[in-house]
């Protein structure tokens, strides 16, 4: 079943070999310390480091994901991706949780747990565990990259989804492993001028498509089944094919989602590019870029979005036949498991050979003659269009050779600059804070990079196994954000916001909030996201107080020092009170201004990726609305906090505090 022609190939060919050597340019670079194998040396502008998150967070899976509700819902998708694909945390890091994560000069978010309580045992205890949530976390994140890929990728090439993505994945943890957090700017910076490109590319061919539509709304309605497909507010009911009736009550799922946008978000921040900003002023600066440059890919999805509803309404007019298919396979094959139907659908389509002649003329009279293999792959376990591979069928039956490669590289782009970013901050945990620390503390840079490469490999290994369980992307990713962000969540935003909170506290919670996520994921995986969000949140809640409660309290310098360095809002009463007047004074007008802004920049980022959704579906009432809340928003982004960025440091912990941490002291802070 070929799909791609020589141009396509060659395209793709090109981008693999130029990360390659990208890999090798840099292995220098990062080779030379720790510091500049994880964080860039802290040498990097924070203008690069803001286009690296950008294309960190635009990744293949979750942008098949949120194409596949815009598909669903129209620009009301966008609320189903609070989430996670709105990225609304964006907007606590940009106003505090990067600037507060950057002044500790550590490496790793592990490492700043020692800095927070202490190289006591429970500074080390929290370290520990907070290195295990972390590789847990990415294994999860992993897993459901590999999974996207595979099922993203076996609708253009001839082989299974575990083939496909062994190729993808080989490439980028090859040039990962080499050339560290500068590999992952720099391609970062590479792959988003391509993701540009393609942006501007899907987006133009959807609006000339849509321009020469009498009544757009009616076909998205008979494809859809939603009478309101243009609309961009949610209401109370929405209508949602089998699969996805859990999110039939959107309003609902809008504010659970933001509220653990909030609860989350206040704790974000421990990123490589915060850890190895400049300023804190860059930390603002890089946030802000990072979030304006996320508006990108808000057209191109809702582009992909009403391609595929065209496409859907000319290659499948009656999709009735549909469930009859999806009958006669499952009677066929016996398969009656969701996570191998993706693998069974390649293999029909790829080896016809394998099955009886009656079996593959049925499959081609329900499916028509002519493309029925690649028809074929469109069908969802339910007996509808899956979804989830809207955007590789427009890839695959609307863009023409050659401009087709160019766009599977963009979305290649996108899966690559998140699992390499990915890969980056996890090994760091691994190596910086279990090998080094424990095990080889006067290991050489040499030695350690090594031991990170046997790491990437370990954890590529793990992923991949855990990939080929799961039954959906959306499957995954819904875990990953509601059930083991929420099992993780409080801790995270009790070690900021209360001097109390000791060590023990932060370990307890933390653990006992990993371990019930598991547990949920093994023994209840079809949990209601609105359950895991409040039980697992609970879970980590009460055993974070118990472990504070059951446990010491960290030494009154080990506590102070963290204040005096990191300077949080929340219940410091006893160190706030030590100030200096003039500090206080200049701390109260800093935490007044970030809180005061939050709002404005949280309803800011919305309407800046609502609009441009608006503008290409042609919802110009919605699209004026929005736009005029977006630049009042802005004016006061502007005016309350933004003018405000100090050119240098607000608090210069080697100057204020006397103290720093250095790579030979294996992170340890030092008079």
């Amino acid at each position: 079943m070929g799909t791609l022609n020589a141009i396509d190939y060659s395209v793709i060919g090109a981008y693999l070999a130029a990360l390659v050597v990208l890999g090798f340019a840099l292995e220098k670079m990062a080779s030379q310390s720790l510091d500049d194998y994880f964080i860039g040396g802290r040498r990097l502008p924070w203008w690069a480091l803001g286009i690296s998150g950008m294309a960190y967070f635009l990744d293949m899976s979750g942008t098949m994901i949120i194409t596949s509700f815009l598909f669903l819902l129209g620009p009301r998708g966008l609320f189903i991706e609070f989430r996670g694909g709105a990225v609304l945390v964006l907007a606590f890091m940009m106003l505090w949780g990067g600037k507060w994560h950057r002044r500790s000069k550590c490496l790793t978010s592990a490492e700043w747990m020692v800095f927070r309580f202490g190289d006591g045992w429970s500074g080390r205890f929290a370290q520990a565990v907070s290195a295990l949530a972390g590789v847990v976390s990415a294994v999860g994140m992993l897993a459901y990259l590999i999974k996207g890929a595979g099922l993203f990728l076996t609708l253009f090439f001839p082989y299974s989804p575990l083939t496909c993505t062994l190729i993808m994945i080989g490439v980028a943890t090859f040039y990962t492993m080499i050339s560290g957090f500068y590999g992952v700017v720099f391609t970062d910076l590479f792959q988003a001028a391509i993701i540009l490109i393609g942006v501007i590319l899907v987006t133009v061919m959807a609006v000339l498509r849509l321009q020469g539509t009498a009544d757009f709304s009616l076909i998205a309605s008979q494809v859809t089944g939603n009478a309101q497909w243009l609309e961009s507010l949610p209401r109370w009911h929405t209508t949602m094919p089998a699969g996805y009736e859990q999110y039939e009550a959107l309003i609902m799922f809008a504010f659970f989602y933001l509220m653990k946008n909030i609860f989350l978000g206040i704790g974000t921040g421990a990123d490589p590019r915060y850890l190895g900003a400049k300023s804190d002023r860059e930390c603002g600066l890089l946030s802000l870029f990072w979030t304006s440059l996320m508006t990108i890919r808000w057209p191109m999805m809702i582009s992909f979005a009403v391609l595929g509803i065209f496409l859907v309404h000319d290659i499948f007019p009656d999709q009735t036949a549909l469930s009859t298919t999806a009958a006669l396979i499952k009677s066929e094959t016996g398969v009656a498991d969701k996570t191998v139907w993706a693998d069974t659908l390649s293999h029909i389509a790829n080896h016809p050979d394998a099955y009886s002649e009656e079996f593959i003329q049925q499959l081609k009279g329900m499916l028509g003659n002519g493309q029925w293999q690649k028809k074929l792959l469109l069908l969802g376990y339910e007996g509808h269009v899956d979804p989830e591979r809207i955007l590789p069928a427009v890839l695959l039956f609307t863009i023409p050779p050659g401009l087709r490669g160019l766009l599977l590289v963009v979305l290649l782009a996108a899966a690559m600059s998140t699992f390499n970013a990915t890969i980056n901050l996890t090994t760091g945990l691994i190596t910086r804070d279990f090998y080094q620390k424990y095990l080889r503390p006067r290991a050489s840079t040499r030695e350690l990079i090594y031991t990170n490469w046997a790491v990437v490999l370990l954890l590529v290994v793990i992923s991949f196994l855990f990939a080929f369980s799961i039954q959906s992307i959306n499957d995954i990713w819904a875990w990953i954000i509601m059930g083991l962000g929420a099992g993780l969540m409080i801790p995270g935003i009790l070690r900021l916001l209360w001097w109390r909170f000791n060590g023990g506290g932060f370990a307890a919670g933390t653990f006992a909030g990993l371990l019930a996520a598991v547990l949920q994921r093994w023994f209840y995986p079809g949990l209601d996201e609105r359950l895991q969000l409040v039980f697992l949140g609970l879970i980590g809640f009460l055993a974070a107080l118990a472990g504070t409660w059951l446990t010491p309290p960290e030494e009154d310098s080990v506590v102070a020092r963290f204040y005096n360095i990191t300077r949080p809002f929340g219940l410091w009463g006893p160190y706030k009170k030590r100030l200096a007047e003039k500090d206080l004074l200049e701390l109260d007008v800093e935490h007044r201004r970030d809180l005061l802004t939050c709002p404005f920049a949280l309803l800011w980022q919305i309407c800046m990726f609502l609009a441009p959704m608006q503008f290409v579906v042609g919802a110009w009432r919605g699209f004026c609305v929005t736009s005029i809340l977006w630049l009042l928003c802005g004016l006061v982004m502007y005016f309350v906090w933004f003018r405000h960025l100090p050119a240098e440091n607000y608090f210069d912990p080697c100057e204020e505090a006397g103290v720093c941490l250095g790579e030979g002291e294996q992170g340890r802070l030092t008079k």
